[in-house]
């Protein structure tokens, strides 16, 4: 082994030293005993509620040992590749070094990943998140990005391997999507791609324009946590409009023959949801509130935070542009918070988004920690 090989290999081995300093894999490790002791007890589905926190904390606490432990195994078992690569004669032994610098360089990336995990301390950050994607200024051009976005972001999801529940699509008459609604299901969802709340900015030439006329379009962002059974956020049936409609798909085509997308609007703060994935409107009508409510718990969290803001005086603001994709009369896209960017849109839109949001987390570690 190399000593530039055998130098950052060390530096990996102290950096995920602090990681799980930071994690505190002793404690974790002592929470899964104590959770799935909890989850085996035959008594425990007595109480639903408790039953669903308890396993739902366990699948987290699981998710994030395994991954943790299965990194300090690879980087342990690393330099014993290397080791078998250097005893290992001609092409063999080539190839045996090339497989132990591609997990080299695998493992670097998993553990600033990781690392990064490190800075999702806040309380909602482990959750599912729910997203919600809507067409903005720039007509039809506008609802083609929004559809571009919903694309990348279950691309991104379907790297990761994440589920993802699509609650809702309105389609737009031309192309595109006025807007979509869908949960992803990932430890520390909410905490990773809350940082694209906010507005897009797509710039390229139109290809509905017929004079092929460059063409600036937005779409907005939504990120909210998802809602567990102990948040308790209560809606009054008094203040609820319901409504019932036949779900559609693109083009108006007939996506069901009866009246089971539900649309709730939240009288007090005119919040409006709608579903239409399920077959039966009783599902809908269950999932729809599931949304609602998320969104309702967000809106309490922005107010309760919008009290801070004020006495802090960060003057900082989550609706602004944040991101913009140029496809003409160059390629780039350039978050412009982080001034991080790259020059392969194409790939940023089909799903190559992890140094965006790893840009965006650290980015707002240290806002939080300037303004404190």
């Amino acid at each position: 082994m190399n000593l530039e090989v055998a130098a950052e290999l060390k530096a990996l081995d102290s950096t995920l030293d602090s990681i799980e300093a930071v994690l505190d894999v002793d404690k974790l490790r002592a929470e899964v005993d104590e959770l799935s002791a909890q989850a085996g007890d035959p008594d425990l589905w007595n109480d639903q509620e408790r039953a669903q926190q308890v396993t739902s904390r366990l699948s987290r606490a699981q998710a994030q040992l395994r991954q943790i432990t299965d990194i300090r195994r690879r980087l342990d078992d690393l330099p014993v590749l290397y080791e078998l690569a250097e005893e290992t004669e001609g092409a063999e032994g080539q190839q045996a070094l090339e497989d132990a610098d591609t997990e080299r360089n695998r493992l670097r990336k998993d553990i600033e990943a990781l690392e990064v995990r490190t800075l999702l301390s806040g309380e909602y950050d482990p959750r599912d998140a729910l997203v919600t994607i809507r067409s903005e200024a720039g007509g039809v051009d506008a609802a083609d990005f929004a559809e571009m976005l919903m694309r990348m972001y279950l691309r991104w999801a379907e790297r990761h391997e994440y589920s993802v529940d699509v609650y809702d699509t309105s389609y737009a008459e031309e192309a595109g999507i006025k807007s979509a609604t869908f949960a992803v299901h990932a430890p520390f969802a909410y905490g990773t791609l809350s940082v694209e709340q906010g507005t897009h900015r797509l710039v390229r030439i139109s290809p509905f324009d017929n004079q092929g006329r460059r063409q600036t379009s937005f779409a907005g962002v939504e990120v909210v946590p998802v809602v567990e059974s102990t948040d308790h956020v209560e809606i009054d049936e008094k203040d609820l409009r319901v409504d019932v409609y036949r779900s559609s798909g693109p083009g108006g085509q007939g996506v069901n023959t009866t009246d089971s997308a539900v649309r709730l609007t939240h009288l007090p703060t005119g919040i409006v949801v709608s579903c239409q994935n399920e077959r039966s409107q009783l599902q809908n009508k269950a999932s729809a509130m599931a949304v609602l409510q998320a969104k309702l718990l967000e809106r309490q969290r922005q107010e309760e935070q919008a009290k801070m803001d004020a006495l802090k005086d960060t003057g900082s603001s989550w609706g602004n542009q944040m991101r913009s994709y140029v496809l003409h009369p160059y390629q780039m896209v350039k978050d412009l918070r982080t001034d991080y960017e790259v020059g392969n849109p194409a790939a940023v839109l089909d799903g190559e988004i992890d140094n965006f949001l790893e840009a965006g987390i650290r980015w707002r570690r240290q806002t939080q920690q300037a303004s404190n």
